[in-house]
């Protein structure tokens, strides 16, 4: 129950409550457009193929932890290229290198370190989708 005593101070963190609970899903602003986190997932995954969800990831990066998200997005994409068709040794040498990204800033705070893990990582995918393309005479879509 609200004290009677501190009403400023009780309504102040009825606002602060109320405020935070009304927040929209926040927006930026990528590709010329204004879009949430979730449609930017969207426009990464409906892309053509790996070079052009990379340029979407680049293009609408936060530089903080939602690239998480832009990341695992891309390397979804990436991984379609060549994934199915790697031996286990090409396998165990993918994962060494993503596990490398994930332990390259593991030491570091803030979510600007989540990012740049998320990018490591997108840029291993996107280069064992070029050699896999290229490799089947495919150009990088």
């Amino acid at each position: 129950m609200l004290s009677k005593c501190r009403p400023a101070a009780s309504l102040a963190v009825l606002a602060i409550v109320l405020s935070v609970a009304a927040t929209p899903v926040r927006a930026m602003v990528c590709m010329d457009t204004s879009m949430t986190l979730d449609e930017v997932v969207g426009a990464i995954s409906a892309q053509k193929g790996c070079e052009s969800a990379m340029k979407v990831f680049r293009d609408c990066e936060l530089t903080a932890s939602g690239d998480v998200q832009l990341g695992a997005a891309v390397e979804k994409k990436c991984e379609a290229d060549f994934k199915p068709g790697l031996s286990a040794a090409q396998t165990r040498a993918y994962k060494r290198e993503m596990h490398a990204c994930d332990i390259k800033y593991r030491n570091k705070s803030g979510t600007m370190y989540l990012s740049f893990t998320a990018f490591c990582r997108a840029e291993v995918a996107q280069r064992y989708s070029e050699r896999a393309l290229k490799a089947a005479g495919q150009k990088a879509r």
